[in-house]
């Protein structure tokens, strides 16, 4: 951390002290939600549940983006399996719905008609 004070202090304004700096740093380091990069560790803290559509629901609002990719590899799996079996990817997507939830770990959040509960 001392490092990387100093490498913007020595590129920062003249007059501002090496403690502000750190202190904005550190702040700022705080103030950001840190997001774990997987799909389990993203359930396990509650930040997205799944749904019986098929696709993760972001529960908190710093969550959206790492739920909107899950849901973009997922499209794309369903959409695939639909184009080869000449059917809805709404109804692919409902079919690996109820296999998520049968598997998901307890404790995982449940949308179900708009409303949440843990599995």
């Amino acid at each position: 951390m001392q490092r990387i004070v100093n490498m913007i202090v020595k590129k920062s304004l003249p007059g501002v002290s090496r403690a502000l700096w750190l202190a904005l740093i550190l702040t700022a380091l705080a103030a950001t939600p840190v997001w774990a990069d997987s799909l389990e560790s993203l359930r396990a803290s509650g930040a997205i549940g799944e749904s019986y559509t098929g696709y993760v629901v972001a529960r908190e609002p710093g969550a959206r983006e790492e739920a909107d990719e899950i849901n973009s590899k997922r499209r794309a799996i369903y959409q695939e399996k639909a184009t080869a079996q000449g059917i809805d990817i709404d109804q692919v997507a409902k079919v690996y719905a109820a296999e998520i939830i049968r598997t998901v770990p307890p404790g995982t959040w449940i949308q179900t008609n708009g409303q949440w509960k843990r599995k």
